[in-house]
């Protein structure tokens, strides 16, 4: 049974570049924060979740660093750094793993890098393929910024990566070899992705529409989330207490049509947390907007839970591939430590549409709160490529 204090986050993404506006952005609904893009392949237009802010830079020791990829984690770090430096402090800097979930790595720099390479015959000055592109690249940094020595690595297992690094983290603090983990996702908007989707036509023009009849595709956004994970048990807190993975192997981009796999996954998420599904209190979707995502996973959604509250928040910040699955954990964790009795819970925001072929999801509205005695607990959706899932649950108490 995995009981884990989650101590700090941060986060940014298309709501904001620190919690406080992306809290109010994400309980108010506010979809005026997706921007269009014109794709390098048959120059259609499409919305998807930019990070528009200014984004830190490394200071100069580490600036072999910099991408936009890298960039984004270090403005996520510095949200956590005054806890990184107390668990740091209090079990030695060898004690402080990092495991990183990411899809795309630093891509749109190797994008520019060979862009430039065929234009002029060269690489940029400072092109660094293992610090700025690779997947590795981004958990380095991170280790280099926070001083720590521990184990430090990425999993890449496309859009399930960075809710699969819970699972790892996990087992570092249950087998001993740490104290504390920093984890979490990032990805970064770059075109092969966007065009690699868009040839799959599994894009959409406007916002995308979860569980709606009326759904053609998804939109793709960036960004990076944050956690520092320990074995601490705090009488107060929120807690990692249950992961769930699965693989459907049952097709390279297309999941199993009724959700074997999705629903695997979250039993065995509240198989290792001994919770009954009754006792989940709100479920955040994977809910990309794809007609084959939403149906499988509505039908399995529907087999574990009875009228669960759940929502899809990609219609936000677009669908962050290798980072939605730490993100939208931080959703839930915005929620749950939300001031005051009432629990907010992120709104399912579409047009309202819906598919009769589906079962049908209470789907939250903007407004909807929880008022519960005792702990709280809250699920995530994470589904990928290769059928590839994983759930994860957490609990505030």
């Amino acid at each position: 049974m995995a009981n884990f204090a989650l101590t700090a986050v941060g986060m940014v993404n298309a709501l904001g570049d620190n919690l406080h506006d992306i809290r109010a952005r994400l309980f108010a609904g506010d979809l005026g924060r997706m921007s269009p893009l014109t794709l390098k392949v048959g120059g259609s237009e499409v919305l998807v979740g930019a990070v528009h802010e200014d984004l830190p830079r490394f200071p100069p020791e580490l600036e072999a660093f910099t991408c936009r990829n890298n960039r984004l984690s270090l403005c996520a770090y510095q949200q956590i750094q005054a806890e990184v430096a107390r668990v740091r402090a209090c079990y030695g800097a060898n004690r402080v793993g990092v495991v990183m979930g990411s899809s795309t790595a630093g891509l749109d720099a190797s994008e520019q890098a060979f862009a430039l390479w065929y234009r002029d015959g060269k690489l940029p000055d400072g092109c660094d393929v293992h610090l700025k592109h690779e997947m590795g690249g981004v958990s380095k940094a991170i280790a280099q910024l926070a001083g720590v020595t521990g184990p430090a690595y990425t999993v890449s297992t496309a859009c399930s990566s960075s809710a699969k690094v819970f699972a790892s983290a996990a087992g570092l603090l249950a087998s001993g070899f740490c104290d504390a983990v920093i984890t979490g996702g990032v990805d970064v908007l770059c075109h092969i992705p966007l065009n690699g989707f868009n040839a799959l036509a599994s894009l959409c023009e406007g916002h995308s529409l979860p569980m709606s009849r009326n759904r053609t595709g998804l939109n793709i956004g960036e960004g990076a989330a944050l956690f520092v994970m320990t074995r601490e048990q705090p009488e107060h807190g929120v807690f990692l207490r249950g992961v769930g993975e699965s693989c459907d192997a049952y097709h390279m981009s297309a999941p199993h049509p009724e959700g074997v796999g999705a629903e695997a996954a979250m039993r065995a998420a509240l198989a290792q947390a001994g919770t009954a599904p009754e006792a989940v209190h709100y479920l955040n979707l994977h809910g990309t907007g794809t007609p084959l995502n939403d149906a499988m996973e509505s039908k399995a959604v529907a087999r574990v839970f009875d009228q669960i509250p759940c929502s899809s928040t990609k219609p936000l910040i677009g669908h962050g591939l290798g980072m939605a699955g730490a993100m939208e954990v931080g959703f839930c964790y915005l929620a749950l430590t939300a001031a005051g009795e009432a629990v907010p819970l992120p709104p399912h925001l579409w047009d309202g549409a819906v598919d009769e072929r589906l079962p049908v999801l209470p789907l939250t509205q903007p407004g909807d709160c929880l008022t519960v005695d005792g702990p709280v607990r809250m699920m995530s959706n994470s589904f990928a490529f290769g059928g590839n899932n994983c759930s994860v649950l957490i609990e505030r108490r």
